[in-house]
Order: C-alpha cells, then sequence, then structure tokens
C-alpha cells in the first residue's frame, strides 16, 4: 500500500496540525496513475524544454538580423553623402565607362595662323595687329595733346618702336631697371638711344591710353572700361590662331599691380600677393594661353557670386567638346563633373573636404596606412582618398577615370592623381615662362600694367606657334625662346631706327644707327677691298684705292667709278 500526499481537500482525511491530506491508493492503481504521471510529466518537460530552444533561437536570429540590419544601415551611412542625395558605392559594378567624345579640332596653330606666319615677327604681328596699333595710337595722341605740352604725335611705326625697347628691355632682364640707367651712356644699351631718345620714350609712356576718358561709360556698368577694347580684340585672336589639345587646365592668373585699383586682389599663396587676377585656360602640352578673362570683383557690392568656381570653368570652356578639364579644389564639385558631362567634357581635381556631396567613410584619415587609398563610385563618378602623410588625406574627383587604379611603383598613388600631377601646372607654367623675360614696367595706371602682361603672353604665344610650325628653328640652342624675343625686338625697333633723320649723340648708338643704315639699304655697288693698289684706269698710276668694281672686279677710283641705287644696278 502506498500513501500519497497532497495539498488539496478533494476526499481522504486532513491531518490534525498540518495542511496535508493522506490518501490510501492500492498497488495496482498507484503503479498505473504512476506511470501516467510520469509520461505526462515527461511530456510537459520535453515540451517545455523544446519551446525554450525555439525562444532563445528565435530571439539569438532576431539578435543577429537586427545587428545585419545596423550595421548595414551604418555601411549605407558611411557611403551616402553628407546631404543624403548622393549614394556611392565601394566598387565600380554598377560604373559606366567612360568612352571620350571627339574633339574636332586639330591640336596646334590653325590654318589661319600656318598660312600667315613666316618669321617671328609675323607670329607676333598676328596677336598684336594692325587694328589693336591703330587703336592705341588714336587714344595715345588724344590724350598727349590734352594732357602733355608740346606733344608731337606718334604713327604706328613709332609706337612697334616703342613696344620693342619694352620687349628688349625683358629680355635683358631689366624690368626694375630706371630709364635713366637703360639710356646711360656708360651703363645702358646702345639700342635705346639709337632707337628713341629717353624724353621720348618717357612721354609716350605718359600719354599712352586705350580708350577715349570723355567717351567711357560709367564704371559701375563695366569696371574694365579703359581697356574692355583692347582686350577684347587680344583675346579673340588667341582662340583664332590656336587649337588646344585634348587636356586643358582651368586656373587663375595674378598681374602683380600695387596702385588704386577697384578690383585689386590679394592672394597670399602669389609670390606678388597684390594685382589683378585673371581666370586663364591653358593648353597643358604648350601652356598656350587660350582663353583669358580678367577678374573685376563681385557684380554687386550687396550680392555675392554663388558657384563662382563652376561658372568660371563654364565660361573657360565654352564651345568645346571631348576635352579633359583639370582644375584644383577651387573649381571642383559634383555639379560642375555633371554639367561638364552634359557639354561631353571631363573634370579631373582636388576636391574640398567640407563639399556636402562627399562620403563620410573618405573623409576619415586617422588609424588609416600610410600611402592607402580608398575608392567610391557612382554611375559617372569616381572619388579616391589617398594618404599621403601619417593623419592626413587628400580627395579627387574624377569622371575620365572609372577604375579603381592603383600604381605599383613608390608611393602606390592612384592613376587619377597620377594624371593630376601632369595637367596641373598649365596655367603656372605660364605665369613662370612669362615672369622669366617679362617686360613689366612700374606703373600707378592699372590699364598699363594690364597691357605689359598682354605683351608677355603674345610673345610666349607667339613662340609657340613659331615652333610648332618651324621645330626645327635653332633646335640646337638650350635657349631658343631668348633668341626669339630678341629677334622680334629687334624686328620692331629696325624700321624706325632706319628712319632716324638724326644721329644720337652716343658714338656707340650712332654706330648703331649707320650700321642698321647700311643693312637696309642692301650692298653697294663698290666692293671695298683690304689691300690698296693702284686704279687701273688711270694712265699715270698714282693713285692707291681699295675699292673695285662690282663686275669687272677692276681697282678704281673716284674719278672713274659711279654710284648707283640697288633698283638700278639690278
Amino acid at each position: 500500500m502506498n500513501v500519497e500526499i497532497a495539498n488539496n481537500d478533494i476526499g481522504g482525511s486532513r491531518c490534525p496540525g498540518m495542511g496535508v491530506q493522506l490518501r490510501v491508493i492500492p498497488r495496482g492503481i498507484w503503479d498505473e496513475e504512476a506511470e501516467e504521471v510520469s509520461e505526462a510529466e515527461t511530456e510537459q518537460l520535453g515540451s517545455s524544454s523544446d519551446s525554450d530552444e525555439d525562444e532563445s533561437g528565435e530571439k539569438m536570429d532576431e539578435t543577429a538580423a537586427a545587428e545585419d540590419e545596423n550595421g548595414r544601415e551604418m555601411d549605407e551611412t558611411a557611403w551616402t553623402s553628407k546631404n543624403g542625395k548622393i549614394s556611392w558605392s565601394p566598387t565600380d559594378a554598377e560604373t559606366f565607362r567612360y568612352i571620350p567624345a571627339a574633339t574636332g579640332l586639330i591640336p596646334g596653330p590653325t590654318r589661319y595662323a600656318t598660312s600667315r606666319i613666316v618669321d617671328p615677327i609675323s607670329s607676333f604681328a598676328l596677336l598684336l595687329t594692325d587694328e589693336i596699333v591703330q587703336h592705341i595710337v588714336s587714344m595715345t595722341n588724344l590724350h598727349g595733346k590734352r594732357k602733355i605740352p608740346g606733344w608731337r604725335d606718334i604713327d604706328a611705326e613709332e609706337f612697334r618702336a616703342y613696344v620693342g625697347l619694352l620687349v628688349l628691355s625683358g629680355v635683358y632682364r631689366s624690368k626694375h631697371e630706371s630709364t635713366i640707367s637703360l639710356w646711360s651712356e656708360k651703363w645702358g644699351r646702345s639700342i635705346f638711344r639709337a632707337t628713341m631718345s629717353q624724353k621720348r620714350f618717357q612721354h609716350i609712356s605718359r600719354a599712352l591710353r586705350f580708350d577715349d576718358k570723355l567717351s567711357r561709360p560709367p564704371r559701375r556698368v563695366d569696371k574694365l572700361a579703359p581697356f574692355r577694347k583692347v582686350w577684347n580684340m587680344w583675346t579673340h585672336r588667341l582662340e583664332m590662331l590656336f587649337s588646344p589639345d585634348r587636356d586643358l587646365c582651368v586656373d587663375e592668373q595674378l598681374v602683380s599691380f600695387k596702385g588704386r585699383c577697384s578690383f585689386r586682389q590679394y592672394m597670399p599663396k602669389k609670390p606678388a600677393k597684390y594685382g589683378i587676377k585673371i581666370w586663364a585656360a591653358c593648353d597643358v602640352k604648350t601652356s598656350y594661353a587660350w582663353r583669358l578673362q580678367v577678374y573685376t570683383g563681385k557684380p554687386a557690392p550687396d550680392r555675392v557670386e554663388v558657384n563662382q568656381g563652376m561658372r568660371v570653368v563654364l565660361d573657360m570652356t565654352e564651345g568645346l567638346q571631348g576635352h579633359v578639364v583639370t582644375c584644383d579644389n577651387f573649381f571642383t564639385s559634383c555639379a560642375l563633373a555633371d554639367e561638364l558631362l552634359k557639354r561631353k567634357m571631363a573634370l579631373v581635381g582636388t576636391i574640398r573636404q567640407n563639399k556636402p556631396e562627399l562620403p563620410p567613410h573618405l573623409l576619415q584619415a586617422k588609424k588609416r596606412a600610410l600611402f592607402s587609398s580608398i575608392f567610391a563610385f557612382t554611375k559617372t563618378r569616381t572619388l579616391v582618398s589617398y594618404t599621403a602623410r601619417r593623419g592626413k588625406n587628400v580627395l579627387l574627383l574624377s569622371t575620365k577615370h572609372r577604375r579603381p587604379d592603383v600604381s605599383t611603383e613608390g608611393k602606390r598613388k592612384p592613376v587619377i592623381i597620377q594624371d593630376y600631377n601632369k595637367c596641373k601646372g598649365g596655367v603656372d607654367k605660364l605665369d613662370q615662362v612669362v615672369g622669366t623675360y617679362s617686360c613689366r614696367r612700374r606703373t600707378n595706371y592699372w590699364p598699363l600694367a594690364l597691357f605689359h602682361n598682354l605683351l608677355d603672353v603674345s610673345l610666349y604665344n607667339a613662340y609657340v606657334l613659331w615652333t610648332s610650325i618651324e621645330p626645327s628653328w635653332q633646335k640646337q640652342k638650350g635657349y631658343k625662346r631668348r633668341l626669339f624675343i630678341e629677334e622680334v625686338g629687334e624686328m620692331l625697333v629696325n624700321p624706325h631706327i632706319v628712319k632716324r633723320e638724326r644721329l644720337p649723340r652716343s658714338s656707340a648708338a650712332a654706330a648703331v644707327v649707320t650700321q642698321m643704315t647700311a643693312a637696309a639699304a642692301g650692298p653697294s655697288p663698290i666692293i671695298k677691298c683690304k689691300g690698296r693698289r693702284q686704279c687701273e684706269l688711270c694712265k699715270e698710276k698714282r693713285r692707291r684705292i681699295v675699292n673695285t668694281c662690282c663686275k669687272c672686279e677692276k681697282y678704281t677710283c673716284k674719278d672713274h667709278s659711279v654710284s648707283i641705287c640697288n633698283n638700278c644696278s639690278a
């Protein structure tokens, strides 16, 4: 017999003093009930354990899924732009291939330039045209009559001689030398005194003007009005004479000037620091100045220009297609890249880290390996973050490169950076070569400073045109550009020297005038010989002379010779 202890009041008697109820169950009945109870408990325990395992598994799956979702959200956030408008991708799987469009131009001098250039002076004359010279001469004479007592009008020939002296002063590295020193008989150069007097040179410099002040529009309408007409005529010639290659560089140029000017700029990273800023588009291969634009400040005093860099690049590349534009972080933006793609051009340039279209993942530079690169892609754009130094990275945007190509040499630079380094110095090289033989003179009149820069750029562009047409000219010389500028300067001053009525007081300058006059007159029919001999036509044979006839080469004296001009002797 078994005894069951129960805590309920169903059947049996209650023990005194206890809340426990005793019930007597026969052995057979107990075994059956015990087996049923044990099976029920086992099933209950098994079902509870299974449910616990299922619940714990479901919780673990939910936790892992949540972690995956959080990781994906974090990844998407890291590759989404700061403004949330652009979704970048770490792979180039969905990036389109770049196919450059045809430029439709033959790089180099145009047919118009090739058919008209025969020597260095003719290439320079295509830039400083007769139309520009006549306009400057008329405006200079007008101002000289008004302001300078006893003014004597200049003509185109004398003005070109004045320009030639400026060119020669640049090639002699005399841009900061005073006119007194240049015209000094002891320390100066005879070519200056042989061309014109120092006083005349100073009078022309004082009277040099490029417009009529009385008919000039108000400055609030056009700040560049005193130089606008000459500037427009000249810049139009730049594009007419040369076609740029596929690579083009856009940057700013600073013309040194510290006088009064309403649009003078301060640029501390430039050598001159103060001056007039010019936007420039140059051919990367030759540094030919293809298009220039003077920056005259804000369009309105109370209004700030928005997206100035984008506006400048679009203006500098207007009318082109199939070219690759290289610029620095002042100009580069995703909006500019998209607009250039619409015009069938590509963009390569550095980009500032505060741009809202950049993903946060590329901005992180700490704890990154040295010389490491991280790429980000869209369908038409490629971003790269390269750590050139520890803790610092540089960002570049390109629509030309569509693959994460990295060089295997040295610092493992991306191909985007290598191409950028090759093309970024187009305008900087122009500044360097122009400053080497610059004809700039000290002045407080800002249009004259721009005119000096016009001459410098014209000389270099003319040199590019001439060497492109005649690549074998002075090929063995390492200073071809200096020889080119010297020849242009001499050809500008020679016509005025030959027509000079009076010889200068200096013996050296007088010798230069005499030599050039004789060279212009051509060979004389009487050829001089070093040795003295008797005249072969004289009967007495007493006169010893050195002159011979140009035809029979007999020694003749003055009584038996006749002087004739070149036209009659032909």
